[in-house]
């Protein structure tokens, strides 16, 4: 999908790849920006190249919906690398139970310090700078026990835009991807609950909880910063839309359990985080509670999630073992240790800025996060 490049992407394309102009029968179901050619491969007629006016991440996706002819569509980042069987396991959920499962998701790794050669990972290996290292350990914790735990109950709101798979006549019937939205896939998934709720239809939004893709996550803080921001500042926007859905018996336990934990967990968590330190330790300086009480909300704020951090690390290796070195194993246990000092007072206050901005200012514009590229890129395409 061509979203109106600047640069020489589609000529690029046409001549890795050997495209030839084409006419194919495209119907749009979902409205988009306009469409201004389609490109074939002979040598792959699988492959499509639209030319479109830029639109967005969220209306490049539309078009590729109303392009496909499959029953299920799969949506994959650009910076994105997937392991060979991902495709296979995203979609076994589905092909066991095809009327039920809707939507399938998987765990998102780091390509950070492994080698890619020509689309493919060949090497996995952990990244040498500690901001990496400390991201995986967060992609580690997150991915297994939040979302997996979320999937067991149907209560799963997120799926991550780096890689799901969609049943496409339920995206349709829900309205596709809404272009207005930062964060576009969270809003999309909330969108599904609450339409297939409204039909009283039996459905589970599925996770694999399995390695498949690997992605590029930020290597600077201001970058960092852009992607965390942006993030917070979607779910809040995902929650705001559909708070008719909060505490509502009639959708069940999304109504009831997962809109309310994303809103008080995952939005006001890190709020109350930062209010916490603070509060604390203005009370402590102004005499308010000792010494004994503040060093030891400190010690259980950090235990705890020292706790968690590590607990994940251990089941990554025990279940994976994706960084096969047992140097790799001690290097995370650090770091899942180390993240405490620092890094996740930094993201909450981070995240908290987020949330400011979502009530307190108009301006929700999407922060653009620039990427360096894996270590190694792909060759040039040859036929």
């Amino acid at each position: 999908m061509n979203d109106g490049s600047s640069d020489r992407t589609l000529q690029s394309l046409i001549e890795g790849f050997g495209l030839k102009s084409s006419n194919i029968i495209y119907r749009q179901a979902l409205r988009t920006a306009a469409v201004n050619g389609f490109y074939s491969s002979p040598a792959e007629p699988r492959l499509i190249v639209v030319d479109k006016a830029h639109g967005g991440k969220a209306d490049s996706l539309n078009v590729g919906i109303n392009v496909s002819r499959a029953p299920y569509f799969c949506s994959v980042d650009a910076d994105s690398v997937l392991e060979e069987s991902a495709l296979l396991r995203l979609m076994r959920p589905i092909l066991e139970a095809p009327d039920l499962v809707q939507a399938t998701g998987g765990i998102v790794r780091l390509v950070n310090g492994s080698a890619v050669s020509e689309g493919r990972l060949v090497n996995v290996n952990l990244p040498k700078d500690s901001l990496s290292l400390l991201q995986v350990v967060e992609y580690i914790r997150s991915f297994l026990f939040g979302r997996a735990g979320l999937s067991v109950l149907n209560s799963l709101l997120i799926i991550s835009g780096t890689f799901s798979m969609f049943q496409k006549k339920t995206v349709l019937a829900a309205g596709g991807y809404k272009t207005s939205m930062v964060t576009e896939d969270m809003e999309l998934v909330v969108r599904l609950h609450k339409h297939l709720r409204d039909k009283k239809q039996k459905y589970r939004i599925n996770f694999v909880p399995d390695p498949i893709c690997w992605t590029e996550a930020p290597k600077d803080l201001a970058m960092l910063k852009k992607q965390r921001r942006r993030w917070h500042l979607g779910l809040a926007a995902s929650i705001f839309a559909y708070r008719s859905m909060l505490f509502n018996y009639r959708y069940g336990r999304i109504g009831l359990f997962a809109l309310p934990y994303q809103l008080v967990v995952e939005l006001l968590g890190p709020v109350i985080e930062i209010a916490g330190y603070f509060v604390v330790t203005a009370s402590f300086v102004l005499g308010i509670v000792d010494r004994q009480f503040f060093i030891l909300f400190l010690v259980m704020a950090v235990l705890i999630n020292i706790f968690f951090s590590v607990a994940a690390v251990l089941l990554e290796e025990m279940s994976y073992r994706r960084y096969p070195k047992l140097k790799d194993t001690f290097t995370l246990l650090l770091y899942g240790v180390l993240e405490n000092f620092g890094y996740r007072q930094l993201l909450s206050f981070w995240r908290t800025q987020a949330v400011l901005k979502f009530f307190l200012s108009s301006d929700r514009k999407w922060e653009v996060v620039r990427k360096r590229g894996f270590s190694k890129p792909a060759k040039e395409t040859r036929q």
